[in-house]
């Protein structure tokens, strides 16, 4: 597996108001009795996030971590029936403890941001925000995604447990 660990801002100040296109985007949210920092280090670290990405029952192989604009993510997510699943990413933005952005290279196609909010000291709010071109491609995954996102909200409260 490559790892790069980098600090970067992005020329983005804020990440963006949340305006959800209901056709075109899925949007999940969890809010988590955890500072917004440690939320974070749980995704920006794959030795973290490959504990807890992805629905129950599945495990990540990360084989590159590249968590930069232009950096590129390569997962194979095994199902718990035994099947893989490839994944191929570039990450757009990155504005630590805020916003991760990237575009999904492999299908399903979609642009992807996950926001941070610190909401106090001790608790934060995490985002799931999938951008989809047409509300078709949407809707082909809006009735899978929505109940999973909130399976991988699970896995990483009891992967916070543990950091």
């Amino acid at each position: 597996m490559k790892v790069y660990f980098f600090t970067f801002v992005s020329p983005l100040k804020e990440k963006p108001t949340v305006n959800t296109n209901k056709d075109t985007e899925i949007y999940s949210e969890r809010v988590l009795n955890t500072p917004v920092e440690k939320v974070y280090q749980a995704f920006a670290n794959p030795l973290y996030l490959q504990k807890w990405w992805g629905p129950e029952g599945f495990t990540n192989t990360i084989h590159e971590f590249n968590l930069v604009p232009e950096g590129k993510w390569l997962l194979t997510m095994h199902g718990p029936e035994k099947g893989n699943y490839e994944n191929s990413s570039v990450f757009k933005t990155i504005i630590p403890n805020k916003l991760v952005a990237w575009t999904r290279l492999s299908q399903p196609l979609f642009d992807m941001e996950i926001g941070f909010d610190k909401l106090s000291d001790s608790t934060s709010k995490i985002s799931f925000r999938m951008i989809f071109k047409t509300a078709e491609e949407c809707d082909k995954i809006r009735r899978f995604a929505e109940p999973k996102n909130e399976e991988n909200f699970d896995r990483l409260e009891r992967e916070l447990t543990l950091l």
